[in-house]
C-alpha cells in the first residue's frame, strides 16, 4: 500500500472572528506520486484547503498529515520551512517578485532551501540547468531569462511561477488555477509538462481549477461544496 502525501482527517475550519465553517472534511487522501483535480464553487474552502495542505494556517479541529509530518502540530516557523522544503506552489496571482529576473525567480527555491537545492542538481547539472530545461520547455525563449518579471505578459509570469514550483524536486504541488491566463495551446503545453514532471519524479499533484475540462486528464477528481449554514 502506497504512503500518502496528504492525509486529513475530520477537520473544520473558521476563519478568525467566523462562527461559521469554511471547510470541513470528514476525510481526504492523495498517495504518494498521485493526482488529484479539485473544483467547486465559490466559497466551497478551495482556498482553504491549499492553505491548510500548505501549513499556512492550522484548523481549529482535526489533523493535517503533509508527506508524514502532522503540520497541525508544528509551529509556525518550522511550517515554513517545511513548506519551502517539499511544497511547490504555484499560486493564482503568481507571488513572483517583480524587480528580480525570470531566471532569478525560478532559482528563489534554490535560494531558501538546501533540500530543493540538491533536487535542483539531480533535475540537471546544476540548478542554473534545471531551471533553464524548465523555462525552455515551458516555451519562455532564453531572450527573456534576463528580464523583470513585471516585464512579462500575464501567461509569461504564470510559466515562471510554474518552473519556479517544479524546480528541486518537490515531493507536493500545490497549484491554484494555474492555467487561468494561458490560451488553449500553452494551456495544453503546461498540463502536459507539469504532469510529466510530477510523473518522472513521484511527485504529488494537487490541482484546483475552475476549468472542469482538465478535470479528465486526472485519474481523481474532488468537488468541494460550502458547508451548510448549521455546520459551524
Amino acid at each position: 500500500m502506497r504512503e500518502n502525501a496528504i492525509e486529513l482527517r475530520h477537520i473544520d475550519y473558521a476563519w478568525p472572528g467566523s462562527s461559521r465553517s469554511a471547510l470541513k472534511i470528514d476525510a481526504l487522501s492523495l498517495e504518494k506520486g498521485g493526482q488529484l483535480f479539485i473544483a467547486g464553487p465559490s466559497g466551497s474552502g478551495k482556498s482553504t484547503l491549499l492553505g491548510l495542505i500548505g501549513g499556512i494556517m492550522t484548523p481549529q479541529q482535526g489533523e493535517v498529515h503533509v508527506l508524514g509530518t502532522p503540520l497541525h502540530r508544528l509551529p509556525g516557523r518550522q511550517r515554513d520551512r517545511f513548506r519551502v522544503d517539499h511544497i511547490g506552489f504555484i499560486f493564482q496571482q503568481f507571488n513572483l517578485i517583480p524587480y528580480l529576473s525570470v531566471m532569478e525567480n525560478v532559482l528563489l527555491p534554490c535560494r531558501f532551501s538546501a533540500i530543493r537545492r540538491q533536487g535542483a542538481q539531480e533535475q540537471g547539472s546544476s540548478p542554473g540547468e534545471a531551471a533553464k530545461r524548465l523555462l525552455g520547455e515551458l516555451g519562455l525563449s532564453e531572450a527573456l531569462w534576463p528580464r523583470a518579471a513585471s516585464r512579462l505578459s500575464v501567461g509569461q509570469q504564470q510559466r515562471v511561477a510554474a518552473a519556479r514550483a517544479l524546480i528541486g524536486k518537490p515531493a507536493l504541488i500545490v497549484a491554484d488555477e494555474p492555467t487561468s491566463a494561458l490560451d488553449a495551446a500553452n494551456q495544453a503545453d503546461f498540463l502536459a509538462l507539469l504532469m510529466r514532471e510530477c510523473s518522472r519524479f513521484s511527485t504529488a499533484l494537487l490541482f484546483v481549477s475552475h476549468d472542469e475540462r482538465l478535470a479528465d486528464r486526472f485519474s481523481r477528481r474532488l468537488t468541494l461544496m460550502p458547508p451548510p449554514e448549521d455546520a459551524a
